[in-house]
């Protein structure tokens, strides 16, 4: 009789732990995938700051090659740079200096349009060293051909930071990168 008394005790111990490893099991799996959406985010912030970076470089590899506009100053602009219109340069009529500066500035301007989320003003001011005039021959052996230095900043909104709008991105959060180069 005694045995009879203590299996009716123990039929329910079996339930509990069977749910209570269930509700483990889950709050396991709700941390788990906190995890996943936090590292989503992570990445997407880690490829934006290498689109940022590519951009940078970019631009500043298209003033190196332009080093007359640099020294007549045109790529000193806010952005996104939005007057003008693309140059039209080919074989029969060749792009001067200052052409080659706005088709850089137009297409760098879609560039930063296209690849970053809430794009806020950005910028590049670049400074003569010294009191150096623009004379594109006595200037020429100059290493590097600038002798000044520019200071690009690229302001954009991080995806999915705070509140924001209908596509996520918060305008509150801006994020900055500024860099100041020798071109």
């Amino acid at each position: 009789m005694a045995s009879i008394r203590s299996r009716r005790a123990l039929r329910g111990v079996s339930l509990i732990e069977v749910l209570m490893a269930v509700l483990i099991f889950s709050i396991g799996l709700i941390g788990l995938a906190g995890l996943l959406i936090i590292s989503t985010r992570s990445n997407q912030s880690a490829f934006v700051r290498t689109q940022v970076t590519f951009l940078a470089n970019s631009m500043a590899d298209r003033m190196r090659a332009n080093p007359y506009g640099l020294w007549k100053d045109d790529y000193s602009a806010t952005y996104p740079f939005t007057t003008g219109t693309m140059p039209k340069c080919d074989a029969t009529t060749p792009c001067s200096p200052d052409d080659i500066a706005l088709r850089d500035k137009l297409l760098w301007t879609a560039q930063l349009q296209a690849f970053l989320p809430g794009l806020g003003p950005s910028s590049i001011a670049c400074t003569k060293a010294g009191d150096l005039s623009y004379d594109p021959t006595a200037q020429i052996g100059l290493r590097p051909p600038f002798g000044g230095t520019c200071t690009m900043t690229i302001t954009w909104a991080e995806r999915g930071i705070g509140g924001g709008t209908d596509d996520n991105v918060d305008d509150g959060n801006l994020q900055s990168f500024t860099w100041v180069f020798e071109p």
